[in-house]
């Protein structure tokens, strides 16, 4: 996970991470790494459409993002 968190800071690439949030909810977010701190991480968040900050503690899973294929794709 943190190659992956790395990589989207250096090639400014979007990420899908599993986040459990403050009420210990499962949240799947589509990211963009901006900033990555000791015990956080500054995203956009395109799913809030805004910078968010993400606990590292709290991030599950990261990965690419779901390409959703058209027909004929």
């Amino acid at each position: 996970m943190h190659f992956i968190l790395h990589r989207s800071l250096q090639r400014k690439e979007k990420i899908r991470i599993f986040y459990m949030d403050r009420s210990n909810r499962l949240t799947e977010r589509c990211i963009r790494v901006i900033r990555i701190n000791e015990d956080s991480i500054v995203a956009y968040c395109y799913w809030r459409k805004k910078v968010r900050t993400f606990k590292r503690d709290y991030i599950l899973s990261a990965g690419r993002p779901k390409h959703h294929r058209g027909v004929g794709a």
